[in-house]
């Protein structure tokens, strides 16, 4: 099965390494995610927030707060494997 594009990061917050997503399909807690560009890693997705609430699915053309491993740049683009 191929990576399926899911969205791109907007904004990443390096303290707190928390990525603003603009979605282009669902995601959820438990996904498996890649994230490519400035840095290349793949986890599964732990946390979620919109609008500092947590949240367990989020839709397409949602923008969500997620928590990354890794450090990350604003045009990364994100895709669910």
């Amino acid at each position: 099965m191929a990576d399926t594009k899911i969205g791109q990061i907007t904004h990443f917050f390096d303290k707190i390494s928390v990525a603003v997503i603009e979605l282009l399909a669902d995601l959820s807690v438990g996904d498996k995610i890649k994230i490519t560009g400035s840095n290349e890693f793949e986890q599964t997705v732990s946390s979620m927030q919109v609008d500092h609430d947590q949240i367990e699915k989020a839709n397409k053309g949602d923008t969500v707060g997620l928590k990354l491993d890794s450090p990350a740049k604003s045009g990364d683009e994100i895709y669910k494997i």
